[in-house]
């Protein structure tokens, strides 16, 4: 029951890439303008992370999926009056309201499946549930492009010389191809709420297998546990890097020094890369059985760190799918992150949650100055912004983890 919602939020998150070039179209925004779209949807989680994780400590896991899941809907519903307007900024509110039932979905479910079951198998379970999040981001461009883009290009060849009154009526039958389909959604996640609300979880108990509770208090906040705190952080570098990674690998394949591809082929080509993160986590899950995960995270950190800096300083086909490959490797690295730094956090599970979650801003910020620094030196070592993560992310795996716990 709560993989399907790792697939849903996965879905769904994908989609974002549909938008940007359909929304670009539609309204004729530049990219700083369209990219607000990612922008805003990862910010949700740093402004609803943390509330989220009270939310849990407050009425439990299981409700607040269910919150997340109708506050999601409301977010797909808000798609069809921003497209009958059609409004841009009506569109981001939407998105900004479907971010938010994410992040309460993620600081729920994320550490259910880490408490269910034993402690030194956490991290297995996780990383199979992220597999099916990876199918979910697999499958969504495909269907999303089929579904919505069917007009972009139009727009694209006529939105110049078309008059105020004739472009807004055309805005408006263009942007309607996402009325349907996230209606459709918005239904889905009505049913998978209900579906949640009545189906009947194991009762949790945050304290059993964790840190029990000192004179019936929470006992020290989370700021004093490092191993959160460095999780955080870790979390952040990784979807950053990740994020990073697959943002500018197109323009990265159409280097004459690299491979020289058009757009359209060295996508194709993109899928080789998340297409690598879900066979890697179903991989990573049975791997985890047998390996402590500090031990493996550090092992996958220092090869896709590796992989960067052989893509770095070649060229052609081994620059091309060295850094593909890092795909397979980033795999276990949200998990088994996710997993360390809650580990043992007993009636903090939730804050802890809540504040890893906030951390996945990193895929709105890493990209950025990565963007900066391929203005100054070129995109071919800017990949050096996701070396670092990496590097911290090893780091972590190996020394970062261990919990020391507060006096």
């Amino acid at each position: 029951m709560v993989t399907t919602l790792f697939f849903m939020w996965g879905f769904l998150t994908s989609l974002n890439d549909i938008l940007i070039p359909h929304l670009k179209a539609i309204f004729d925004l530049n990219y700083t303008r369209v990219t607000l779209i990612q922008f805003v949807f990862f910010f949700a989680y740093a402004v609803f992370g943390f509330p989220a994780g009270k939310v849990v400590e407050w009425i439990g896991y299981q409700r607040t999926m269910v919150a997340g899941l109708l506050t999601m809907a409301l977010g797909a519903v808000l798609f069809i009056p921003a497209a009958s307007m059609p409004s841009f900024p009506l569109f981001l509110m939407a998105l900004i309201i479907l971010g938010a039932g994410m992040a309460a979905l993620q600081v729920a479910a994320n550490p259910y499946v880490s408490v269910l079951g034993p402690p030194e198998t956490a991290s297995s379970r996780l990383n199979l549930s992220q597999a099916f999040n990876s199918l979910g981001t697999t499958i969504g461009p495909p269907l999303g492009g089929w579904l919505i883009l069917s007009g972009a290009q139009k727009i694209i060849a006529n939105v110049q010389s078309m008059t105020p009154e004739a472009l807004h009526a055309y805005r408006q039958h263009q942007a309607a191809t996402v009325k349907v389909p996230y209606m459709v959604f918005a239904l889905v996640l009505i049913l998978l709420a209900l579906a949640i609300a009545l189906y009947k979880f194991p009762r949790i108990d945050t304290t059993k297998d964790f840190r029990p509770m000192k004179d019936g208090r929470k006992g020290p906040g989370i700021w004093r546990y490092p191993h959160v705190i460095l999780g955080a952080i870790g979390i952040f570098l990784y979807v950053g890097a990740e994020v990073s990674i697959g943002s500018f690998l197109i323009n990265y394949f159409g280097q004459s020094y690299i491979a020289g591809l058009a757009a359209t082929v060295a996508a194709n080509f993109v899928a080789f890369y998340w297409g690598g993160a879900m066979v890697g986590r179903f991989i990573g899950s049975a791997l985890l059985q047998k390996i402590k995960t500090g031990t493996l995270l550090s092992i996958c950190a220092f090869v896709a760190m590796s992989l960067v800096l052989i893509s770095m300083l070649t060229f052609g086909h081994v620059a091309m799918w060295s850094i593909l490959a890092v795909g397979l490797f980033n795999s276990i690295m949200f998990p088994s992150i996710f997993t360390l730094g809650i580990a043992e956090m007993g009636p903090l599970t939730g804050e802890a949650s809540g504040l890893l979650v906030i951390a996945i801003v990193g895929g709105a910020v890493v990209p950025e100055l990565q963007a900066i620094l391929i203005d100054h030196i070129g995109i071919h070592h800017a990949f050096i912004i996701p070396v670092l993560c990496y590097f911290f992310i090893a780091y972590y795996g190996l020394k970062g983890s261990k919990i020391i716990q507060p006096a």
